[in-house]
């Protein structure tokens, strides 16, 4: 009886290894037929249900991924969060967005507040149009986890597209903080500069004067006046006094200037996220001795200047990350 066991143990084993090799070797047909072979040895384990439900999903079996993630959900141990996120992911991608929306409700009533069941929500409703919906859980997502870079960048986009430009800025910059050097943060960091940049225009018939332009977006908001200053500052580049200077020192003095432009907005009678969890750490930042080093490092994944600068500044990148992990 004991051999038997243990002859089990190991058969079981050896299929879960043999199915995570083919998952990771991209084979995930190989993998579904190795872990169902797992489950015939446990028939309950909610890692190669869960296992099975990444692999159907991957094969755009939809179905058969969510009967997996049902089974996981059902158990109630591990990946619980994990297959409501597959499963309501799962119904998306068939269309059955309102369908994908309760699932990830039921899933934050039945697990609590976790950040990826309310930033995947959030993705859904942007997805669908719906951006107070999707601002809302996404800022749930950040308050849950505020680490998690995503939900800053999904927010910055989603902001950007509701015209807002000084909240997209600093989602945007704050996700570049996270993940400074990805294919999402070469994205992130051009939408940024276009977004800083925006609004502003020479004349071609008067060379000397500058159109500058509001953003609809921003009118008559709590922001309006640091929108109007971003104009401002993004209008200097064409000031005779600036033609000199590099583009990395011209984004160090704006980002600076952004920063304490809306430290010293801030006021009692503003809270939220923007002014209770961006605008002070930014507003820190740029009165501290290590905004430079910060807008080097933010700019590395699109700026070979960053890059050099950062391998000859160690000592200063060491110092930046003490300020940030003592505040």
């Amino acid at each position: 009886m004991c051999s038997s066991v243990i002859f089990g143990q190991t058969q079981f084993e050896k299929l879960v290894q043999e199915g995570i090799t083919h998952r990771d070797n991209g084979d995930f047909d190989k993998a579904i037929k190795a872990y169902e072979k797992a489950l015939k040895v446990d028939s309950e384990s909610a890692f190669v249900h869960y296992q099975l439900a990444v692999a159907h999903m991957y094969v755009k079996e939809y179905k058969d991924a969510i009967s997996h993630a049902d089974q996981v959900i059902k158990m109630d141990d591990q990946f619980v969060v994990e297959s409501y996120v597959l499963k309501g992911s799962c119904l998306d991608y068939m269309g059955k967005q309102e369908q994908s929306i309760k699932v990830y409700k039921k899933g934050l009533k039945k697990q609590g507040d976790h950040h990826l069941l309310y930033y995947n929500m959030g993705y859904v409703y942007y997805d669908m149009g719906q951006y107070d919906e999707a601002e809302e859980a996404v800022i749930n997502a950040i308050n849950a986890k505020p680490d998690h870079a995503t939900s800053h960048l999904l927010l910055g986009l989603l902001k950007m597209d509701k015209g807002q430009k000084v909240q997209s800025l600093l989602c945007l910059h704050y996700f570049l903080l996270l993940e400074p050097n990805s294919e999402r943060a070469q994205t992130a960091y051009e939408l940024l500069q276009e977004q800083f940049g925006g609004n502003v225009e020479r004349d071609g018939n008067t060379p000397n004067q500058i159109n500058i332009f509001a953003d609809a977006g921003e009118i008559d908001s709590e922001f309006s006046a640091a929108n109007m200053m971003i104009s401002m500052l993004a209008a200097t580049k064409f000031l005779e006094e600036n033609e000199g200077k590099t583009e990395e020192e011209l984004f160090i003095e704006n980002t600076t200037s952004f920063f304490v432009i809306l430290g010293e907005l801030k006021e009692k009678k503003n809270k939220g996220l923007w002014w209770d969890f961006y605008v002070p750490l930014f507003y820190d930042l740029a009165e501290s001795k290590h905004i430079d080093t910060y807008c080097y490092y933010i700019s590395q994944s699109s700026s070979e200047v960053a890059v050099d600068w950062l391998a000859k500044n160690e000592k200063r990148i060491s110092s930046f990350n003490q300020w940030l992990n003592e505040r």
